[in-house]
């Protein structure tokens, strides 16, 4: 384990991808991005995906130097292109036309296609709530090629993590936001237990016959990821597909070659809309936070210490990781410095 403070981090993020062919307003959106992901403790989101973004840089997936675009717009809807550009250059785009819409209109829904990864979703519904408004990020359209879920009651993949995000402004308090994969493990965590032969959780995966399974072997040997909540969770996972990819219509817009397989039918549906529309901001503010505060002073159960809202976790950890560093896994900051070297960057700290 390293441990790197966040300005050196974002610097070496913004050196690599600038040697990789970016230009400096992706680079800096890019690496703002992901080094606010491990800043809030969603490590998987973070600088993980350095080496990765080069290699599809190389492979011709990303277009390090393209910008969004719009393909249709209307007073309160949009649907966007990101022409292949990194995600989070396209979504924060999308999200920043969403926030102009519902500001002027009241409500706005945006449509975001062709675009990578686009990283941390609760990164965009904060964006939101910074203005007063309340949102909600659905992405689907992974699995049409290579799908990692199984739906509820079978044992054959057809689905992906397909995740959502919920953002909601507060008052005096920061805003109450959650973001998370629909399946019970996001994909990375998958991953990264099997690389270091570590046991997953009950419940995450079954085998090839559907049987429940603990070891990262049996997903990649046939076997998949279940939604999480079982049923519940799954009408969730089907209704981010609906938004995602069906809604948008990213079959029309699929390329073979960007983006590769799991991102080339990503489908992202953004809908913002003021906080106060019914009542006077200040009024929204007031029950927001009571409401905060009320389900904070809950008794804790045996075996926690204190009861939390969504969104706290984040800003704790956010808050610690600025004063403390960023602590990064030896394989993952390993990766970093390999994609360093292979563009030839120099002066790179080879440890925290």
């Amino acid at each position: 384990m390293v441990v790197i403070p966040a300005d050196d981090l974002r610097e070496l993020v913004i050196r690599i991808f600038l040697a990789a062919g970016a230009d400096e307003d992706n680079a800096y959106t890019l690496a703002e991005h992901l080094v606010l992901a491990n800043l809030s403790g969603v490590d998987t989101h973070g600088v993980w995906h350095v080496a990765r973004y080069v290699d599809d840089i190389r492979k011709g997936y990303i277009l390090p130097r393209a910008r969004p675009a719009f393909v249709q717009e209307g007073l309160n809807s949009a649907q966007i292109t990101g022409n292949w550009t990194f995600g989070q250059v396209a979504a924060c785009f999308a999200m920043e036309t969403a926030i102009e819409k519902a500001k002027s209109h009241e409500i706005a829904i945006v449509g975001l296609v062709q675009s990578h990864h686009i990283g941390r979703l609760g990164h965009y519904t904060e964006m939101a709530a910074a203005g007063g408004l309340i949102s909600i990020v659905w992405a689907g359209g992974f699995g049409e090629e290579e799908p990692v879920a199984v739906p509820y009651g079978g044992c054959e993949r057809i689905l992906h993590t397909n995740p959502i995000a919920m953002g909601f402004p507060g008052g005096d308090g920061p805003s109450m936001a959650f973001d998370f994969a629909t399946t019970a493990m996001s994909g990375v965590k998958v991953i990264n237990a099997q690389r270091r032969s570590k046991a997953l959780p009950p419940g995450c995966i079954v085998d090839r016959e559907g049987n429940p399974s603990t070891d990262p072997n049996d997903f990649y040997e046939g076997g998949g990821q279940v939604p999480f909540g079982g049923h519940k969770g799954y009408a969730l996972m089907m209704a981010v597909e609906f938004l995602g990819r069906i809604f948008n219509r990213t079959d029309a817009f699929a390329d073979p070659n960007r983006a590769g397989p799991i991102m080339r039918y990503q489908g992202v549906c953004m809908v913002v809309f003021k906080a106060d529309l019914f009542q006077p901001f200040s009024e929204y503010a007031r029950r927001a936070d009571e409401m905060v505060q009320r389900t904070r002073a809950v008794s804790p159960a045996p075996g926690f210490e204190e009861v939390l809202v969504p969104g706290d976790p984040e800003v704790r950890t956010r808050n610690a990781r600025q004063r403390e560093g960023v602590p990064i896994q030896d394989d993952i900051w390993q990766s970093i410095l390999g994609a360093a070297d292979a563009l030839g960057i120099q002066d790179v700290p080879r440890s925290g």
